[in-house]
């Protein structure tokens, strides 16, 4: 593949919020290297702490968005930084969307740190508002739960 037609960190930006979006779990999870990390370093109960390679993208994602109702319609950028290193952009954002079964709208504010390498992104750190997600899921106990367990 010539070195132009390479996706850059911009680019699978956007191809990540597409799928995003869409509910694509194939679409998201081609987009990382087969051998690709996404991590969840804050607190998100009923999510791993991480997912590891493009299969594990795929099935993850597959299976989140089955199990909830949140429908994301919007996904508003806040900031874009592109870091000193090419294949690092941290992005500031917000998903806007409804539960289904409510029409309850919310509005998850989210940090992604990307790196890709060679047109994939071969790490993610997503920190997800998941309190948001579980107030608006009606999933607030599930949190405490998982506080307990904590210790």
């Amino acid at each position: 593949m010539p070195e132009s037609a390479v996706p850059g960190p911009l680019e699978l930006l956007a191809r990540y919020r597409r799928a995003m979006l869409d509910l694509d779990a194939d679409a998201l999870a081609e987009l990382y290297a087969e051998d690709g990390v996404h991590e969840f370093p804050f607190l998100f109960p009923g999510m791993p702490e991480r997912y590891r390679g493009r299969e594990e993208v795929r099935a993850g994602y597959r299976a989140a968005w089955g199990a909830s109702e949140a429908r994301p319609e919007e996904i508003r950028e806040v900031a874009v930084h592109p870091g000193a290193d090419p294949e690092v952009l941290t992005v500031e954002q917000s998903v806007i969307g409804r539960v289904a079964s409510t029409g309850e709208e919310f509005t998850l504010p989210g940090l992604l740190v990307l790196r890709a390498r060679g047109g994939q992104l071969v790490h993610v750190r997503d920190y997800m508002d998941g309190l948001g997600v579980a107030r608006a899921m009606g999933r607030l106990g599930a949190v405490t739960a998982a506080l307990k367990a904590r210790g």
